[in-house]
């Protein structure tokens, strides 16, 4: 059996204990942290903790080659990912490739940053639209590149009157990189900049930095503002509320600082 379990939000602490009771009793232990990581923790304090050796896998490992898979046909094989086992698409792919293989599958849930968030800064779950990621600009013929999808997304929900989260791209190669809630706000300006619109000027955001940890940061302010405020370290996310429900206005102002002026009922 392939078993997927979560590992919640920030540090070994955070996994379920009916996730750390399978990932003992397995017969072998993989990871991937290329689609989430836990920055509260190290693979070696992870492995002192559950008491078992894990095998770090990359990109291709997971997405292009699996040949690992094979292993589950006789043997319990945990898979370990960042958060909540299935919020990533790569994860499902995985778990229909082993059920096209005749591999039984069982997933163990944790906390999500998905959920996480919304506890956070008080935002209502049944108002969030389709979230999206921002990706680190890229070099292409000269030219520097940013995709635009991420404001197409966010223009899309606030036509609809939904709260868009914005993930922030992770880097591994040639070297490590997170993009913080600064360089994440800039690019959203620079993309409306490129579309001249100004649909986000005046616009209300949140930023929150190290959730599920002792010191994470939870700031709501307009946009632009966000640009020049220090979160401190990895990992950020970022949230372009619609219009408020009077609860979510009152919660931002009390639990992530915003302006009254600007936490308004919509």
């Amino acid at each position: 059996m392939l078993i997927f379990i979560g590992l919640g939000l920030y540090d070994e602490k955070d996994i379920s204990v009916k996730g750390l009771e399978a990932v003992r009793a397995a017969d072998k232990v993989y990871a991937e942290f290329y689609t989430s990581r836990l920055m509260g923790t190290s693979v070696e304090r992870m492995e002192a903790f559950y008491g078992r050796k894990i095998h770090l896998l990359g990109r291709s490992d997971v997405e292009d080659d699996p040949a690992w898979l094979e292993e589950a046909r006789d043997d319990d094989v945990a898979f370990l990912v960042g958060g909540d086992a299935m919020v990533s698409t790569t994860h499902l792919d995985l778990r229909l490739r082993a059920a096209e293989l005749g591999i039984m599958t069982r997933v163990i849930h944790s906390a999500s940053i998905v959920t996480a968030v919304q506890g956070l800064c008080g935002l209502q779950n049944y108002r969030f639209g389709r979230s999206t990621t921002i990706p680190f600009p890229y070099t292409s013929r000269g030219k520097r590149i940013i995709p635009e999808t991420p404001y197409l997304v966010l223009k899309e929900n606030l036509d609809r009157n939904l709260h868009t989260m914005l993930f922030l791209d992770i880097q591994s190669a040639p070297k490590e990189r997170y993009m913080t809630v600064n360089e994440g706000a800039a690019l959203l300006l620079e993309m409306q900049a490129n579309a001249r619109e100004q649909i986000l000027d005046g616009c209300l955001a949140i930023g929150i930095a190290r959730a599920g940890s002792e010191d994470a940061a939870v700031k709501a302010d307009l946009l632009v503002r966000l640009k020049n405020c220090d979160f401190g370290g990895p990992l950020h996310i970022i949230v372009v509320p619609a219009k408020l429900h009077f609860m979510e206005a009152k919660a931002l102002v009390a639990l992530a600082g915003a302006p009254p002026d600007l936490a308004v009922e919509g």
